[in-house]
């Protein structure tokens, strides 16, 4: 299941942000017992470089990256990490 999801946020993820660089990782086994593994939703972090981020705020950057995924949240997705770069700070 942690695969199909993961693949799920990366294509949303590209349709969305085109991104230069994504990384996901799949945190859910060091949340086991947690009140959101119950639900069943997964733990996860997005590493992301993507020029739609260039000269916009952090806060914003956030809401574009929850924006793609946010029909799996709070059923596939528990927790969503996010590091959004644009690629003139990396």
């Amino acid at each position: 299941m942690s695969d199909v999801r993961l693949e799920m946020i990366r294509t949303r993820l590209q349709a969305a942000l085109t991104p230069l660089e994504i990384e996901l990782g799949d945190d859910s086994a060091m949340h086991a017992g947690h009140a959101g593994a119950a639900s069943g939703g997964g733990h996860y972090t997005v590493r992301i470089v993507s020029a739609r981020f260039e000269g916009i705020k952090l806060v914003m950057r956030h809401r574009l990256v929850y924006d793609s995924v946010h029909d799996m949240m709070h059923k596939e997705i528990h927790a969503l990490a996010i590091t959004a770069l644009a690629p003139s700070e990396v």
